[in-house]
């Protein structure tokens, strides 16, 4: 029994000291077999001999040995933890970002340059005073054409020019429309606010038209309106003068020429000077020097009838400004088709 005592002291110094000096997880797993496997290891060999000891013997070396295997295996842990505490130390180490370098850049957004228009227009008659308002995009025929004095034959009505929803009736059991412009937003405003009233309404409408250079099927427009006593055109003047400066910037020039348009009488098509060739005359004003801007007027009394106003009240100037138009000449770009396109490589130089 002393011998055997003696055996088991000297394997746990041994045990111990080999453990000690072990250094990767394979060196762990050998120490393993070698030790604590229960055919060849080290201690079994202790253990097999218990069956020839005298029953006192055999009780007290097995809770030696049990005791020793124990401790191997507990020692056999905390090793092993060490040494993987040592490997992701190390693997950190390597792997640790440098806070003094410069980070990698992360692509930005940014507005898309006819949203970015349109809110440049709407913030200049914003900042006159004017509310921002908003109407739907299907409409009914009588506020897109009836109650703006569009008469039952007038070309815009035809199908080949608005897009008709045939499925879809309003209470007269005429077919809902696409709206072609945001001249219905003046309408459902009037009907719901009583004058004096300054709106500005940004929308999409659409057309039946095939895409070119210069046209599509689907557009966007700022509507502007104001009724008041005593509107007059010097007005309307003034304000499409400050909307020209602070899109295009200082040195624009703004001009009137007399148009038709139902809903507002006098009309008017509004230029700006080119801004390509700023006024010198070049293949896109066609050497006027000047480009078609918006249309405009004073707003007809039909249409101010319609809303139950009496004219000779109220008064007021209306227009419509077409962003992708205004986003061309702001821009510089020849295609209007570029803006609906979705080329990141377009959209980028916006950025």
């Amino acid at each position: 029994m002393t011998a055997l005592r003696d055996d088991l002291e000297k394997l746990k110094g041994e045990g111990l000291f080999e453990l000690q000096g072990l250094e990767t997880s394979d060196d762990l797993e050998a120490f393993r077999h070698r030790w604590l496997g229960r055919r060849d290891g080290r201690l079994s060999a202790v253990l097999q001999s218990l069956p020839g000891l005298a029953p006192e013997e055999r009780k007290e070396i097995g809770r030696l040995a049990n005791e020793l295997k124990a401790l191997l295996e507990t020692s056999l842990s905390e090793k092993t933890k060490t040494l993987d505490d040592a490997r992701v130390s190390a693997e950190l180490a390597r792997s640790a970002v440098d806070l003094s370098l410069p980070g990698s850049p992360l692509p930005r957004g940014g507005l898309h340059p006819l949203t970015r228009v349109m809110e440049e227009i709407t913030d200049a008659f914003l900042r006159l005073g004017f509310n921002l308002a908003e109407g739907p995009e299907i409409e009914t025929d009588d506020n897109n054409f009836t109650a703006l004095n569009h008469p039952p034959d007038h070309p815009a009505r035809d199908a080949h020019d608005t897009f008709y929803l045939k499925d879809f009736k309003d209470e007269a059991g005429r077919p809902l429309l696409l709206r072609t412009h945001t001249s219905p937003v003046q309408i459902r405003h009037l009907r719901a606010h009583k004058p004096p009233l300054y709106i500005v309404a940004p929308g999409r409408v659409f057309r039946h038209e095939n895409a070119d250079a210069t046209h599509s099927h689907v557009f966007h427009q700022v509507e502007g309106l104001a009724v008041d006593t005593d509107i007059s055109l010097a007005d309307l003047k003034g304000a499409l003068g400050l909307f020209a400066e602070t899109v295009f910037g200082r040195g624009v020039n703004v001009r009137f020429r007399p148009s038709y348009f139902p809903f507002v009488e006098p009309g008017a098509e509004v230029d700006i000077s080119c801004t390509l060739c700023r006024g010198r005359g070049c293949r896109v004003c066609k050497q006027t020097g000047w480009v078609e801007m918006l249309g405009a007027g004073l707003v007809h009394p039909n249409v101010l009838r319609a809303v139950d106003l009496d004219p000779d009240k109220w008064s007021g100037y209306a227009f419509g400004i077409g962003v992708e138009r205004v986003a061309m000449f702001k821009y510089g770009v020849d295609d209007l088709r570029l803006f609906l396109e979705n080329d990141r490589r377009f959209l980028e130089q916006f950025s």
